[in-house]
């Protein structure tokens, strides 16, 4: 389980998220709806380690997190909007790059498992693919994968079905809920309220007023 305790955010002169609490429950799927301005997104970036933390405490599993080191413990695995492949690199590239480079993992090692996931995910065929040749959902898979590489404790989604066709958006939603069932703990952000209900074990409703008072 993690827990958040009293975070506080602020960009410049704007306070983005002040003394928030959220306890997420593990083996769930915990979505996150509201508008934008709610410190949905930097929420997931903050556990990820790509924003600091101003103040406040992170609990996981009764162990206190030090923040400044959210990113070395890979306890989130980001999943971004834009998805943020490298255009020049193919699949399978894609997903062997951070490990390699970051975690001194052996690179024979990280393409066995990038395969494995691959043939999870139904994108076998595509590990020589480059992201121009994919459809919207296989890029999807692609960046699930890659956030899966780092084995994190926690996956994080931002805005998964935007600018998805209905179908895509289905096979999207499929792919969390079968993570569920591997037991996988999932954040995700989305301002689709019937997707989370769809998808969610629990619904957090934000209200940029009220996470930045």
């Amino acid at each position: 389980m993690l827990e958040l305790r009293k975070i506080s955010k602020r960009f410049g002169d704007k306070m983005v998220m002040k003394d928030f609490n959220l306890v997420i429950p593990e083996k769930k799927i915990l979505a996150i709806v509201g508008p934008s301005g709610g410190g949905k997104t930097t929420l997931l970036r903050m556990l990820a380690g790509l924003e600091t933390i101003d103040s406040g405490e992170i609990i996981y599993n009764g162990e206190s997190l030090p923040l400044d080191e959210l990113e070395k413990r890979n306890l989130l695995g980001f999943v971004f909007q834009d998805f943020q492949l490298f255009p020049h690199l193919n699949v399978l590239e894609n997903l062997i790059l951070s490990p390699i480079h970051t975690m001194n993992v052996a690179r024979e090692e990280a393409e066995k498992k990038a395969i494995t996931l691959l043939e999870r995910l139904g994108l076998g065929a595509h590990k020589t693919a480059y992201p121009y040749s994919l459809s919207g959902g296989q890029k999807q898979r692609v960046a699930l994968a890659r956030a899966m590489m780092i084995d994190p404790e926690i996956i994080g989604y931002d805005e998964p079905t935007s600018a998805l066709d209905p179908e895509l958006r289905l096979e999207v939603e499929k792919l969390i809920v079968q993570n569920r069932e591997l037991g996988v703990t999932q954040i995700v952000v989305t301002h689709d309220l019937q997707f989370a209900e769809d998808i969610a074990d629990e619904i957090l409703y934000v209200n940029p007023k009220e996470v930045g008072k």
